[in-house]
Order: structure tokens, then C-alpha cells, then sequence
């Protein structure tokens, strides 16, 4: 049983006039959970059941926790998501819905993991947001659908957290052969692990995410996103939240489809940075989702973010 869908690859008209060159959509913010999340935790929930678990817990309120309650029941195999107090109540509403447990635990989302972890009992899978080899491997399968379309980009742009989804589609390149095309891994200031991580040629962790791209706030890269510097060509890029915030605003004129500021980030380099993809005449962006985001939140945020 797959629990993701094959999502829609379009050539945005709109986009690729923007930018000047041919950009290439992956719609992952249509996934039944309502982001890429559901293609790794959909593979790693699928694959610790096979192995006899009989409960997942997870410590997202977010992308992920959503797309563990959705495959979760899909599974007929309870759930319990532990969020910060800093989780919305629209976010717990939706985990609820999905037939998920809910406790809410600490002041950050590192507190919520720890709790998250003391639960683990022998017959538990915990299920990482992030970091694991088998999310690696269901995020990878978006690459193998673009391949299927016959087009192969010069760059991707990624937006990046805890580098989760990034590892996925660099394993998704080079298993398709396309092992030279680099990667624009896009993060928000005041949420960019990783090119904090790069730039000190250590996995440095943030003191704190002061970004409102909160699926963003990974304080810390997992060390495979780390690592892969060494084995293919990966850039950092920062915009700022007021970028997201307005790559997602003119996203949803041009494409109809409402997506969070993580994914506004990526958005932005073609919206406002159009110059950074001069070396590129394809370009595929992962338009990774964004459950929780709301128009109304979106014009909050319009009204109120600073530049």
C-alpha cells in the first residue's frame, strides 16, 4: 500500500517568464497530508509496521506530525504526536482529526523530542521528523516522477530545515544519473542551520529560530545534509521571511494553491533572486507544502512581517 500520491509536474508559464528561463514545479503541497513529509514517513511507517511495530510516535505539530497521523490511521496503527507549546491550536486540531494523540510538551520543539523519545516503548517506532535513512528514501521517489516526465533541470531548489528533504533529492539525482546537478538550498535568516553548519565547517546549532518559517527551525542539520557537501554540489542561499512571505503570496495568484513560508523560501530565489540562476536553463523547484497555513495567517503576516 503507498500512502503518497504521485503529484503534478507543470512548467509554470508564470514563473519561467519571471525568471527568464524554463522553471519546473514539483507539487508536493498536494500530497494528502499537504506536504512532501507523507513520501519519507508514509515509506518509514509502512516499513517499521512490516517490522511488527504496533504504535508510531512522532514530534512534529507540523508537516510531519501530520503526515505520521495520516499514515498512521491509513495503517490502522494508533498515534502520538508530542508538540511544543508553541504548536497551533489549528495544527492540534488537524493532528486530532487524523485519529492522532496529541500532548503538548515544552517550550521548543527539542523539549517535545526528548518527551517524544522517553515514550518510546519495545513495541513503539518512533518516527523522526528528519532524520532517517527510510524518509530519505520515500523523498527520493519525487526525483524518480520528474525523471518520468523526461526533464532533467540544470539546478533544484530545495528549501531547507533539518535537511530532511534535501538528502532525499540529492539521493534522487544520483540514483537517476544526475549526479552532477547541484542544489540551491534555500533557509530563512534566523533559521539557517545549515549554512551556519557550512560556513564553520562544523554542525553548528543555532541558539535560537527567530524566523517565522518555523518548519524551517531545526536548530541543527542532520549530519547526512552535513556531510553531502563533500559529495555533490550543494550552495546555501538566505532570504529573508518577508521574501517567504511574499513568494508564497504571489505563488498562490500564479498557481492557485496556498503554501507555508518554508516553502515561500525556495519560491523566492525565482521571485526575488532571479540573477542567482543565470548558469541555469531549467530550474525544477519542490514545492513543498505547508498543512497548517491558512489566507488568513497569510495576510497577517503580509501586514505585519518585517523586511
Amino acid at each position: 500500500m503507498r500512502l503518497h500520491h504521485q503529484t503534478p509536474f507543470v512548467i509554470s508559464t508564470a514563473l519561467s517568464v519571471h525568471a527568464g528561463r524554463t522553471v519546473g514545479l514539483k507539487m508536493e503541497a498536494l500530497q494528502p497530508s499537504g506536504s512532501f513529509k507523507l513520501r519519507g514517513v508514509g515509506h518509514a511507517c509502512e516499513t517499521y509496521r512490516a517490522r511488527g511495530a504496533q504504535r508510531f510516535i512522532s514530534s512534529s505539530g507540523g508537516n510531519a506530525g501530520l503526515a505520521v497521523a495520516y499514515a498512521a490511521r491509513a495503517l490502522g496503527v494508533p498515534a502520538v504526536i508530542v508538540v511544543p507549546e508553541t504548536t497551533s491550536d489549528r495544527a492540534q486540531q488537524l493532528l486530532r482529526a487524523e485519529g492522532a494523540a496529541v500532548i503538548v510538551h515544552g517550550a521548543s520543539w527539542q523539549e517535545a523530542n526528548a518527551e517524544a523519545q522517553a515514550l518510546i516503548g519495545a513495541a513503539d517506532a518512533f518516527i523522526h521528523p528528519f532524520d532517517d535513512p527510510l524518509l530519505w528514501e520515500g523523498h527520493a521517489s519525487m526525483i524518480d516522477e520528474v525523471a518520468a516526465e523526461g526533464f532533467r533541470p540544470d539546478a533544484v531548489i530545495v528549501s531547507v530545515g533539518g535537511g530532511g528533504l534535501m538528502v532525499g533529492v540529492i539521493r534522487g539525482l544520483q540514483r537517476n544519473g544526475w549526479g552532477d546537478v547541484p542544489v540551491l538550498a534555500v533557509e530563512t535568516a534566523g533559521a539557517a542551520s545549515l549554512a551556519a553548519a557550512y560556513a564553520a565547517e562544523e554542525r553548528v546549532t543555532l541558539p535560537a529560530i527567530t524566523s517565522l518559517a518555523t518548519s524551517l527551525g531545526a536548530k541543527q542539520v542532520c549530519a547526512e545534509a552535513f556531510d553531502l557537501r563533500h559529495r555533490h554540489a550543494i550552495t546555501p542561499v538566505q532570504v529573508t521571511d518577508a521574501q517567504a512571505v511574499t513568494a508564497c503570496a504571489r505563488f498562490l495568484d500564479d498557481h492557485r494553491i496556498l503554501v507555508e513560508p518554508a516553502c515561500g523560501a525556495g519560491l523566492a530565489v525565482v521571485y526575488d533572486m532571479p540573477e542567482r540562476l543565470a548558469d541555469f536553463a531549467r530550474v525544477l523547484i519542490i514545492v513543498c507544502g505547508g498543512a497548517t497555513m491558512t489566507a488568513a495567517q497569510l495576510a497577517a503576516w503580509q501586514q505585519g512581517v518585517p523586511s
